[in-house]
């Protein structure tokens, strides 16, 4: 028989007394959720809309898989900012010898995302949201940063808080780590319960909570946790490229993202939490689509206005125009190694874009000069 929650008689969870603190055990997701908020339920059609009009936008673009790299490199950024890092989406398309010894830290976290995300996407095609896929994705997150001591690719085997000095006095205490593995089954099993028919954004913002209150790794369930939502969405077919990421969102509305969740476990409003969350797919998924008009007309501009310019040099001018785009920081050798040309044409073809005011020279020195496409990375900053 199937199982009916009406959203407004959710019951979070319990807390459990353990030896000196208390832990939040968060009651199973995989059962029906029956939406009884018409503000909810309103946001959800918008969402939908929103989503469907990204989708279509994200088809008509050429070569689009060149701008989800930068979506990916500025997810990264800011996904790793809401742990604390300062790299910024310039630095983090420089290569690790050009970043200051204090700050290749922070850089190589937000390289380990782009990397697990990048894989995690990857397998989807043969190997489903799962345990064996989380736990993957989060030993590319922790690889050689500072958390990777705290057991990457593994469940916590020992318990963890969020903020407080202690335990004691801990803002949240997640469930104790003999209890993850039951609860980790139980989110899977959500994901994948197709009968149940509940709204894939409502199941979700749902997963996100719960994976959120689990806190199943010492270290990274931020990042995943922000990271399942992208890859959820993909592997659902609601969003055809991986294009809709909700850092930025999260992190210019982060006090209310905190109480959304905690309002959960101590009021069970989990219709605020969707609200909120929902509000977040829909502008997002339109600030994605205004970027992407942002780029074509960028390209537009250059290819039509700036390039024609150069006459019997325009065949190579547009030849360089995906490599820049692909990678828009760049330097002779590698345009020389891309273009299949020598480092005089290279040098030319540099120039003649610098000219145009579609690069800039980053380095003011005469040998081993970076060259910018700042108008395209701005885009994403």
């Amino acid at each position: 028989m199937q199982i009916e929650m009406f959203i407004k008689n959710f019951i979070s969870g319990t807390y459990r007394q353990q030896y000196e603190f208390k832990s939040f055990y968060p009651e199973s997701i995989n059962h029906y959720w029956a939406l009884d908020d018409n503000e909810t339920i309103a946001l959800l059609s918008e969402a939908n809309i929103k989503l469907g009009e990204l989708n279509a936008f994200s088809q008509l673009i050429p070569s689009v898989d060149l701008f989800i790299k930068m979506h990916i490199r500025k997810e990264a950024t800011l996904s790793s900012k809401i742990e604390g890092t300062q790299t910024n989406i310039e630095e983090s398309l420089q290569d690790i010898d050009e970043i200051k010894l204090e700050n290749r830290d922070d850089w190589q976290e937000v390289i380990n995302y782009v990397d697990s995300m990048n894989y995690a996407i990857s397998m989807l095609s043969e190997l489903p949201i799962s345990n064996r896929l989380i736990l993957n994705t989060h030993k590319i997150l922790m690889k050689g940063v500072r958390g990777e001591r705290k057991t990457p690719g593994e469940f916590r085997k020992s318990q963890n808080w969020i903020e407080g000095n202690s335990i004691k006095n801990a803002t949240y205490v997640p469930p104790i780590h003999i209890e993850i593995q039951d609860l980790i089954s139980d989110m899977e099993k959500f994901i994948h319960n197709d009968e149940l028919r509940v709204p894939e954004l409502i199941k979700i913002a749902i997963i996100h909570y719960q994976f959120e209150t689990i806190h199943p790794f010492l270290d990274g369930n931020g990042r995943i946790g922000r990271l399942l939502i992208t890859l959820y969405l993909v592997s659902k077919g609601l969003l055809l490229k991986p294009a809709l990421y909700l850092s930025d969102y999260f992190d210019r509305f982060k006090p209310t993202y905190y109480e959304c969740l905690t309002r959960i476990r101590t009021e069970n409003d989990m219709n605020y939490w969707l609200k909120y969350f929902l509000i977040g797919i829909r502008d997002t998924a339109q600030n994605s689509i205004d970027t992407f008009k942002a780029i074509i007309e960028l390209k537009n501009d250059i290819e039509i206005n700036r390039i024609t310019t150069l006459g019997k040099k325009q065949k190579l001018a547009r030849a360089f125009m995906p490599i820049i785009f692909d990678q828009p920081i760049i330097d002779m050798s590698l345009t020389a190694e891309r273009l299949k040309v020598n480092k005089s044409t290279a040098s030319r073809i540099l120039e003649d874009f610098v000219a145009l005011g579609i690069l800039i020279e980053k380095t003011g020195f005469k040998r081993n000069r970076k060259f910018e496409f700042k108008d395209y990375i701005d885009l994403f900053r």
